[in-house]
């Protein structure tokens, strides 16, 4: 008996020693692949995750250990600062609306794509979602319904804000919602009533975007402007800082020559390094110049992926994680066995997926 009482006793005494080494195990071995991945430059894309749904809470990415019932430890998660790609299509999403083409038209369910979206959660567990698009129910559910503690948007396009009425009080009822924009941007807000009423409401809380804004702990946004059609508002790109790394999300604007010319720039990867970015999410809408044959493309200028690919070249070491998004529903980028696909990930960049994640 008294044998028993000792070896419980050692058993409740060494129990935290073991919770912690687990936990120091699970830190070591995150670290290790970080510090690989970054000092071996690894020419390929690294953050893609399996597109479906988290769990609610499961937008975490750190290891550690807790108890469970009916199991004595389990991995489990810590907060890291982190963006989550929600959509990567262009406004219409795929498939497009009236489009009855076979990239449409023959789709199957795990093909479709949301319109581009971004979230990103700070370090205390708080979510930020870029761009309100209709498909918002979708995209907060593939992002594990992380609490939401603000929206930023880019600009007017309606891809971007077609689902700024979700927040209002007939589906999610938010108060006081910080919306973070342009001052143009949020002059069209207090124009449009379908909009207005949200600030009315109480339901959203318009701020103009001021140099760097602290959106929580552990993560800042600064906004950025580029050259794009302003029959509506400006445009802006965010480039968000976390503890370690830095990402630009910059889903649409015109041409490398204006935006490179506006910020004084003679190339994209003297821009980005002046920014000091790590991943750049950027325009990648269309492939070619010639990929929409019943339509002129100065209608809706966008930079060609190959355009792109032709300034940059393959990736070099100390360059940027360049990702393309905001794939418009005829880019061949959708098709990962396509020729331009395997041409973009040959000179070392990516095409963007729902549910890639990038630590910061």
């Amino acid at each position: 008996m008294r044998l028993r009482v000792v070896e419980q006793g050692l058993k409740l005494f060494f129990q935290p020693f073991c919770r912690g080494f687990v936990g120091l195990l699970g830190a070591a071995h995150f670290h290790a692949l970080l510090l690989f991945s970054r000092k071996f430059n690894l020419r390929r894309c690294r953050h893609v995750a399996p597109v479906q749904p988290a769990e609610p809470g499961g937008f975490d990415s750190f290891y550690g250990v807790s108890r469970r019932k009916g199991h004595r430890y389990r991995l489990t998660s810590l907060r890291m600062v982190h963006a989550v790609l929600l959509g990567t299509a262009q406004d219409g999403g795929r498939p497009q609306p009236g489009c009855t083409r076979p990239c449409c038209h023959e789709l199957q369910p795990h093909e479709i794509r949301h319109p581009v979206a971004l979230g990103l959660v700070d370090d205390s567990g708080q979510g930020h979602l870029i761009e309100a698009t209709r498909a918002m129910g979708d995209q907060l559910r593939l992002w594990g319904h992380p609490p939401l503690a603000s929206v930023a948007l880019t600009h007017a396009h309606f891809g971007h804000v077609d689902g700024l009425g979700l927040l209002g009080k007939e589906t999610m009822s938010v108060r006081d919602l910080p919306l973070h924009a342009s001052t143009s941007m949020i002059n069209l807000l207090h124009a449009t009533p379908m909009w207005s009423v949200l600030v009315q409401d109480g339901a959203i809380k318009p701020l103009p975007f001021e140099g760097t804004t602290s959106l929580g702990p552990g993560l800042s946004m600064t906004a950025v402007p580029v050259p794009h059609r302003a029959e509506l508002s400006d445009m802006h790109a965010l480039l968000f800082r976390g503890p370690s790394r830095s990402l630009l999300f910059l889903p649409d604007h015109d041409t490398w020559d204006e935006t490179l010319a506006h910020h004084d720039e003679v190339s994209i990867r003297s821009w980005l390094r002046s920014l000091n970015v790590d991943v750049a999410l950027i325009d990648g809408t269309f492939w070619s110049f010639d990929e929409l044959p019943s339509r002129s493309q100065q209608d809706v200028p966008h930079p060609p992926v190959l355009e792109t690919l032709e300034r940059m070249g393959e990736r070099r070491k100390g360059d940027a994680e360049l990702v393309f998004i905001h794939l418009n529903h005829t880019n061949p980028l959708h098709r990962t066995e396509s020729e331009a696909h395997q041409t973009v990930v040959q000179n070392g960049w990516c095409v963007g997926e729902q549910g890639m994640r990038f630590t910061l």
